[in-house]
């Protein structure tokens, strides 16, 4: 999942246990729609995402770079994950609220379209909820 800076899920995926995080980067990154700003054209990268170690791959630096993207991603064996770490507390409350959503606690669904349908209707929710406060 990619969200924004208030924790809005942006981007969602599903993928199997055995695929690492940073497989899904890609694919997430390409699902972002434009995103209205207020002031001037309509966004359709963020403007810096931070990650973890675990993303800490030359691929995926040079990927991001040819998208003009400016990242944070801690680097192994360097510097430790406290400061990206300090931003990821919107990602874990949006996996919170995920969470809240019985559907969604215990997959019942067989096939993988239907969860991601779920999982999309409960993302569209959170939004919903958040942007009619």
């Amino acid at each position: 999942m990619i969200t924004d800076r208030v924790g809005l899920p942006l981007s969602v995926g599903i993928s199997g246990a055995n695929l690492h995080d940073s497989q899904a980067l890609e694919p997430l990154e390409r699902g972002i729609p434009p995103v209205r700003s207020r002031r001037g054209p309509r966004r359709r990268k963020p403007a810096k995402p931070h990650g973890d170690k675990g993303y800490d791959y030359a691929h995926l630096r040079k990927w991001l770079r040819a998208r003009d993207i400016r990242h944070r991603i801690a680097r192994k064996g360097i510097e430790s994950s406290q400061r990206p770490g300090r931003h990821r507390w919107t990602i874990e409350r949006t996996m919170a609220r995920l969470a809240g959503c019985r559907r969604l606690h215990r997959r019942y669904e067989r096939k993988a379209e239907h969860f991601l349908a779920f999982t999309s209707i409960a993302c569209t929710l959170i939004c919903y909820r958040r942007l009619a406060k």
